[in-house]
């Protein structure tokens, strides 16, 4: 603190301006910004009635005190005492300004009591009317609602008395149509029910029942139907009302209702009967026939206003396809002859094309499902009825298999006596039940509730439960049998081409639902023992593949019958491979199983190869051991006799290798191409499709074709590096003769310039010419030539090149050794001439030298180019070229 501030007293500086004083020469001294970093001062806001913390009921002291600490203790005080002075101030003048009227209050007030009295005093008499006038009101609208409920109950039992009335008449109208004699009385009534016969109406006479026609009968009892379901209806809502005289009329409603079902089954039964055996040519028989339907068809519509439609089945079942079930399929029908008998069919005999039995199998067939199905329409023979008016009808291939022949019998008696009248009952359930069916349709419905639908099942409940059930019990130990393969898969689809046949002739997609969810559909595809059936395919196929790779050599084949393989083991491969997808062998519903399987075949064939090729590579390794003669680290050449007992063992075994090596890539590249053009062709249409959850939850089965193939296709990478050691190796023997150039030409005698390449240039790549058959008839490599001769070439030509780069570093490196060993001997005196005589021929011969490579090196880059090697992308041979190109002679001393 400064001496003047020492002096001064606090309470002595209001305004604190020493403190902001020292404030702001600190804030200059740190170099603050001033811009950025302002303060406001306080506000001097005074006391008034909108202060928060004086409105407050609850006042504190404290935090008043806070908001107020800007000023100081007298100055609060005084501030305090100014707002005091202001409300007493503000009180005195609210007090007169409301004193005059303050004082006028009791006076104005004086005689308001009495008034208030004499208002008071006819209340009650007018509350005393008024509740004397709402009891009268009442009184009068209980006795109208009283009156109102009598009248709806006499309402309610008259329109009861109608009904039973109606109920009456309807009963005694039934009984006048059926014919059925109405009892005496009630006590009679139940003995007359027990001795009478629900068809003694239609028995009375011969008389009545000739002059009744059959139309008009089924007509009759439509009409008949219809007054028993409103009958039906009007004892239902008595029943609701609990009345006893419906309880007394349900005997003969029960009688009705057996009456109309009994004469319904028979006029159903007759004209089923008349138009499945009807007999007769011409116009006649077409007008019978027409009104046949249109009593089926009337039929079937009383009995769906009845809801009878199990009775309309039985009455099917019974009379119709009964018979010709018990006729057709029997334990022998597979072993009897076939009748030379024409049945009685409306299509005319026809030979159906197909192979004879007595032609052998192609090697394999492509799979193609339901070949067995020749429809009518595509056989011109065929001429079809009047009564064959389906164009769905597709028949089996019946030469020589009993089984097609029963087949195709079921197949031509459903198109024949029964198409049409599953056509009629079909419509009839469309027109009254159209909103349940589209419901139907759309929706999912279980198998257990699906062939118990209220409407007309007859492909279900009466076709393939009656001919299911007969097949089972009858043929399912012949049909069913599986353990002969060969039959078993021709039986199954021989049953699936017929169930597919027989779906054809369904009216309508529903039926073909409701007839898959049948418990005999689901029985009878239950009885064939799939698993049974792939598990001796599998024996055959994979005991006959491990046959032929229980052969641990690796021997290519002489034949060109295998398709483009080399060896017996990748031809029995794709033998198995292509066997599980054969037309012979393959089975729809096994697809996954045959996938599995394989992909099963890949792996084991991928295993197979792995062990051999690795057992040939041991074999190989004690052999070839330190007998590589072109190994850089070799600096000098072996002795004759053992140069040529090590090459011959070499060449032996690296022409074994070669072929080994050779066929392996020729097969695992034929069997990547054959097995994808089967996989485009066949597999994929074969496979079923993905659903969303199973493509997300893995890859699809395209996705594993090609992983399984790239795991086979990664061994062509070590047999080709192999191939390519092998030929390098041979090619760099050929450049052995290149270290001797220099000792040769100072021994020539004849010491002339060269004008043509080296001998053995020629040799260098012959041995690559060799393997690819470039100039030869035959040669190891030429399946692989198209593939591999100019990348082979391209590789083996800059690994000679650089192991002739090699040769030449070295005989440089010998040359001058031999250069620096000639300086550093001392010359002597000759009597015969000068020593520069001799330093002229050795320079002589370095030119000779030079040129001879140069000319080596030339003749190299032209082989290498007719075998494709392009020489611009080749660096080692650039280098070889500037190298021998560089190449001077000493300098003469």
């Amino acid at each position: 603190m400064s001496p003047a501030n020492l002096w001064q007293l606090p309470g002595d500086d209001p305004y604190q301006l020493n403190r902001l004083a020292d404030e702001l020469a600190t804030r200059e001294s740190t170099g603050q910004n001033n811009d950025l970093d302002v303060h406001d001062l306080p506000a001097f806001v005074p006391l008034s009635h909108d202060n928060a913390f004086l409105a407050d009921l609850d006042f504190k002291v404290e935090e008043f005190l806070l908001s107020r600490s800007n000023n100081s203790l007298p100055e609060l005080r005084s501030e305090l005492r100014e707002y005091l002075s202001q409300l007493k101030e503000e009180l005195v003048k609210l007090i007169n300004d409301d004193y005059e009227a303050f004082i006028s209050l009791s006076t104005d007030l004086k005689d308001e009591g009495d008034r208030l009295v004499r208002i008071q005093s006819p209340l009650a008499d007018l509350k005393l009317q008024i509740l004397q006038s709402r009891t009268e009101l009442q009184a009068i609208q209980n006795a109208i609602r009283e009156k109102l409920e009598k009248r709806a109950v006499l309402r309610e039992e008259k329109a009861l008395l109608h009904l039973l009335l109606k109920l009456s008449d309807s009963v005694t109208r039934l009984e006048t149509l059926l014919l059925i004699t109405p009892p005496d009385n009630e006590s009679s009534g139940i003995t007359d029910v027990k001795t009478m016969s629900p068809l003694s109406h239609l028995d009375t006479s011969d008389e009545n029942m000739e002059s009744r026609s059959r139309g008009n009968r089924a007509k009759h009892l439509g009409r008949v139907a219809a007054e028993y379901v409103q009958l039906s209806y009007h004892s239902s809502k008595a029943r609701a009302e609990n009345c006893k005289f419906v309880d007394q009329l349900q005997w003969r409603i029960d009688r009705i209702h057996s009456t109309i079902s009994s004469d319904l089954d028979h006029v159903f039964a007759a004209a089923l009967i008349a138009l499945t055996e009807g007999k007769g040519d011409g116009k006649v028989a077409e007008m019978e026939k027409t009104k046949l339907l249109s009593d089926v068809m009337e039929c079937l519509r009383t009995y769906d206003i009845l809801g009878l439609w199990r009775d309309a089945e039985d009455v099917l079942r019974r009379e119709v396809v009964r018979a010709f079930v018990k006729k057709t399929i029997y334990p022998g029908a597979l072993s009897a002859p076939h009748s030379p008998i024409v049945p009685h069919t409306p299509f005319p005999v026809s030979k159906v094309t197909s192979f004879p039995s007595s032609v052998p199998l192609p090697p394999r067939t492509p799979y193609t499902p339901f070949t067995a199905l020749i429809s009518t329409r595509q056989n011109s023979s065929f001429s079809m009825q009047p009564m064959s008016t389906s164009p769905f009808l597709f028949l089996l291939e019946d030469d020589d298999e009993p089984l097609a022949r029963l087949y195709n019998q079921v197949l031509r008696f459903v198109e024949r006596d029964l198409s049409r009248i599953m056509s009629i009952a079909e419509m009839v359930s469309i027109k009254s039940v159209s909103t349940s069916r589209a419901e139907k349709e759309l929706g999912s419905p279980s198998p257990s509730t699906e062939y118990m639908s209220h409407e007309f099942e007859i492909m279900a409940n009466v076709i393939w439960e009656e001919i299911g059930r007969t097949m089972i019990d009858e043929l399912g130990g012949i049909i069913f049998a599986s353990g002969r393969p060969n039959e078993f898969r021709k039986h199954y689809e021989l049953s699936q081409a017929f169930i597919r046949s027989l779906e054809y002739l369904a009216p309508s997609v529903h039926s073909i639902r409701t007839m898959r969810a049948h418990p005999i559909y689901i029985a009878f595809e239950q009885r064939w023992q799939l698993p049974v059936y792939f598990q001796m395919r599998w024996k055959e196929i994979v005991g006959s593949l491990e046959e032929s790779l229980s052969v641990a050599r690796i021997e290519p084949m002489t034949s060109q019958d295998t398709m483009a393989f080399a060896t017996s083991q990748a031809n029995a491969v794709w033998v198995a491979i292509t066997a599980c997808w054969s037309a012979e062998v393959f089975i729809a519903d096994l697809c996954h199983k045959f996938w599995r399987l394989t992909l099963q075949i890949l792996s084991r064939y991928k295993t197979w190869l792995d062990q051999n090729i690795s057992k040939h590579e041991a074999t190989l390794k004690p052999s070839t051991a330190d007998k590589n003669p072109s190994s850089p680290s070799q600096t000098r050449a072996p002795t004759p006799v053992q140069a040529h007992e090590s090459s011959a063992e070499t060449m032996v075994v690296d022409d074994a290798t070669l072929r080994q090596n050779v066929a392996l890539m020729v097969d695992i590249k034929a069997l990547r191409t054959h097995l994808l053009t089967l996989w485009r062709e066949e597999i994929s249409m074969m496979l079923p499709e993905m659903s969303d959850d199973e493509a997300a939850s893995g890859a699809n089965a395209q996705e594993v074709l090609h992983t399984s193939l790239s795991n086979l296709t990664s061994l062509i990478a070590p047999l080709s590096n192999e191939i390519v050691s092998i030929l390098t190796r041979r090619c760099c023997d050929a450049l052995l003769p290149v270290r001797s150039i220099p000792s040769q030409f100072r021994a020539m005698s004849n010491k002339r310039t060269p004008t043509e390449p080296s001998y053995f240039v020629a040799s260098i790549l012959r041995p690559l010419k060799l393997f690819f058959g470039v100039g030869v008839e035959d040669g190891v490599g030429v399946p692989l030539e198209k593939d591999y001769i100019q990348p082979y070439s391209t590789e083996i030509f800059d690994n000679v090149a650089q192991r002739y780069i090699y040769y030449l570093a070295a005989m440089k490196k010998t040359e001058e050794s031999l250069r620096r060993l000639k300086k550093g001997k001392k010359t002597t005196f000759s009597l015969f001439g000068s020593s520069n005589a001799g330093k002229d021929d050795d320079c002589r011969d370095e030119e000779r030298i030079r040129i001879q490579m140069i000319l080596d090196v030339d003749a190299f880059g032209r082989d290498g180019e007719s075998l494709g090697v392009v020489l611009q992308n080749c660096e080692a041979y650039d280098t070889l070229r500037d190298m021998v190109q560089v190449l001077e002679a000493p300098e003469s001393s």
